[in-house]
């Protein structure tokens, strides 16, 4: 059975050695999927995942940066840097994931693999982008006044 959880962390873990070692996309993931089998289900949110980022790795840096007070992403560590960008790929792009989850599995991912303060510092952060969302959401269906 396909764990959302597990491609999770193979997204993570793959965007990390394309952070590091940045090529080819295809034969990267290629390569990754050879060296670190999981089950055959996990693959393709795991694709999707780690294509999703990579494709809008931009524009979800300055997301995160308009988010990461007094942190740049470059002096983040690499694996929460990785964490928060399937985060908020998953907040923002894919409606079957409620944001809500993204972020606790984003924060648990970062107390797992990362430092003692990673899954605060990733609440912060992915924290003040859910806040945006639900306002930009709210504001949404506010009506006009015009009808």
């Amino acid at each position: 059975m396909a764990s959302r959880r597990q491609s999770r962390i193979l997204a993570v873990q793959a965007l990390y050695q394309l952070d590091l070692n940045p090529g080819d996309l295809e034969k990267s993931l290629i390569d990754f999927q050879e060296s670190f089998p999981a089950a055959e289900d996990n693959y393709p949110f795991f694709r999707r995942l780690v294509e999703g980022v990579w494709g809008r790795k931009q524009e979800l840096d300055r997301l995160l940066r308009r988010h990461s007070e007094n942190w740049r992403l470059d002096r983040m560590s690499p694996v929460d840097r990785n964490i928060l960008r399937v985060a908020a790929f998953e907040m923002v792009y894919c409606s079957d994931v409620p944001p809500k989850a993204a972020l606790n599995e984003a924060i648990d991912l970062g107390k797992r693999f990362g430092s003692e303060e990673s899954g605060a510092f990733i609440n912060g952060i992915l924290d003040s982008l859910f806040i945006e969302m639900k306002r930009k959401h709210h504001d949404r269906e506010i009506p006009s006044g015009n009808d």
